[in-house]
């Protein structure tokens, strides 16, 4: 028995699907093959996105599987990691933009619905309690979604897409606007959205794999 929870290996398991869940199989394998074809989105900027998607869902089965693919496709691994930091600025703003919560925790006449677009005015609270790292935040957060071998149009489609996969409505309502400025259509910005439903999908699927390697230990 090995002591890594994340062996390649492990995959094989995938293999036992068809017997134990054949439908359930055949649906997820038509849903994620068709959201990967070309569309809107080229299959290489979709497989850009499933590379960003599935560094946020952290499965290793995923980003090896979607680089590989990624890659076949023609991506370079300059535009992956560019990629992959905005994932990393969205994942940084989706606790900075939630701080708002907190903020209208500590208010006693705060409403009480927990989202509204107004909320971001209390930004300010974090930024006046903690300037320097805010300071550093923002820094970072535009350097992240900055025009760079990856077009600015192209980050904005993939913080939408990473947007949905953290669920974080303020970095949806900000970056889907942020995008169709850039020139992004709703086709694009809809086929994006359907990739990170895939790879969300997709990593509960690749781990079946130790779900079973588990179960004959």
């Amino acid at each position: 028995m090995t002591k890594s929870l994340y062996q390649k290996e492990h995959l094989v398991h995938l293999n036992k699907i068809k017997n134990l869940a054949p439908e359930q199989l055949h649906a997820f394998a038509e849903f994620n093959s068709t959201v990967l074809k070309e569309g809107a989105l080229s299959r290489k900027e979709k497989e850009i996105i499933a590379v960003a998607i599935a560094h946020v869902t952290e499965c290793p089965y995923c980003i090896d599987i979607h680089t590989n693919s990624a890659k076949a496709e023609g991506a370079t691994l300059e535009e992956l990691i560019e990629a992959v930091f905005v994932v990393s600025g969205l994942e940084a703003g989706s606790a900075v933009t939630h701080s708002t919560h907190m903020s209208n925790a500590l208010d006693t006449d705060a409403n009480d619905a927990l989202y509204n677009r107004s909320n971001l005015k209390n930004l300010d609270q974090l930024k006046a309690a903690a300037p320097e790292g805010f300071t550093a935040y923002s820094q970072f957060s535009a350097a992240a979604m900055k025009a760079g071998i990856l077009t600015a149009k192209f980050k904005e489609i993939i913080a939408v897409a990473v947007a949905h996969a953290t669920q974080c409505p303020y970095c949806i309502d900000v970056h889907t606007k942020n995008a169709d400025k850039q020139g992004a259509t709703k086709e694009e910005l809809a086929e994006a959205v359907l990739v990170t439903a895939a790879l969300l999908a997709g990593g509960a699927y690749a781990h079946i794999a130790n779900l079973i390697e588990s179960y004959g230990e």
